[in-house]
């Protein structure tokens, strides 16, 4: 046996997402950018026009669809997209919770819908999802963008992230989703503290149980420039230099991919991030490390 996983690359076309906002929004910077990443390695790139940031205001499924069609059309122009789990060509993640976003880009070639509401923000999803045969993914997010970082509380985060994604698992299947074309995440960063998310990722293995992939997502968040903060602040007590500044998302590069292999030790296998070629350099050594019969061939799981 292998320890496969698969590299997803962050294309954002919004002017307001934490780490690149406004970088891509014009078609052709996000083309250029999808492009980088997918010669970096990337397995799939997951296209998205809403902001999910704390605090981000929601935008029409018009607008949402004007910024990422000609992106998802570009890369399948380009002839580097298409086909199945475990194909060689990169596929198409459509990061949308709104069905009509999700169904124009299926249609240009998309094959995944990543949606971070897990099939709740739009009762048209489910429907679609199933009757398209897409990959979906479903992720765990208390509350919404505009309100998650509000207090966030659990009883047991693990358990409560756990009974959730078991819940929205059921739903889709018995609406017709095929179980092995289901990913979940847990939704790190997304109504939760710095507390919740080390917990989480500490736990992991509980949620890897569900049987399904589980998709991490921590790519130069927040909590990661706490942490790095926070342990610069102690050492400036010790009576060395500390941080007056909070940690730019440049500098949390070292934290992501710490975070990424630590996952990807627990059990997942699909690992979403600006920084496609240090990721994958960082977890193909931690997989030939952890598995010795493992070799980067053997990288792309088919379910």
């Amino acid at each position: 046996m292998g320890m496969p996983f698969r590299v997803m690359g962050i294309v954002n076309v919004t002017p307001d997402s934490f780490s690149d906002g406004g970088l891509f929004l014009d078609a052709d910077a996000a083309l250029a950018h999808a492009r980088e990443l997918i010669g970096e390695g990337a397995d799939i790139v997951d296209v998205g026009g809403e902001s999910t940031r704390p605090g981000a205001e929601p935008v029409s499924a018009v607008e949402e669809l004007r910024r990422v069609l000609p992106v998802v059309e570009g890369i399948v122009a380009s002839g580097m997209a298409g086909g199945e789990p475990g194909g060689t060509r990169v596929r198409i993640s459509i990061d949308t919770s709104k069905a009509a976003v999700a169904r124009a880009a299926i249609g240009a070639g998309a094959s995944i819908v990543n949606d971070v509401s897990a099939l709740r923000a739009d009762p048209e999803m489910v429907g679609l999802v199933a009757e398209s045969g897409c990959e979906c993914c479903l992720m765990h997010m208390l509350g919404d963008p505009r309100t998650m970082q509000a207090d966030p509380r659990y009883g047991d985060v693990v358990d409560d992230v756990k009974a959730f994604l078991e819940e929205r698992l059921a739903l889709a299947v018995r609406a017709g989703v095929r179980e092995e074309r289901i990913m979940l995440d847990p939704g790190i960063g997304f109504g939760k503290t710095v507390a919740h998310n080390l917990a989480l990722l500490a736990r992991l293995d509980e949620l890897t149980s569900l049987g399904r992939p589980v998709v991490v997502g921590t790519s130069r968040k927040s909590f990661l420039g706490r942490i790095i903060l926070d342990a610069a602040a102690d050492r400036g007590r010790a009576g060395q230099a500390g941080e007056a500044e909070p940690v730019d998302t440049a500098r949390r590069l070292g934290g992501t991919i710490a975070t990424n292999v630590l996952a990807l030790e627990r059990g997942a296998s699909v690992f979403r991030v600006h920084d496609v070629a240090p990721v994958r350099a960082a977890l193909t050594v931690a997989a030939a490390t952890l598995n010795p019969r493992w070799t980067p061939a053997m990288r792309t799981p088919t379910s």
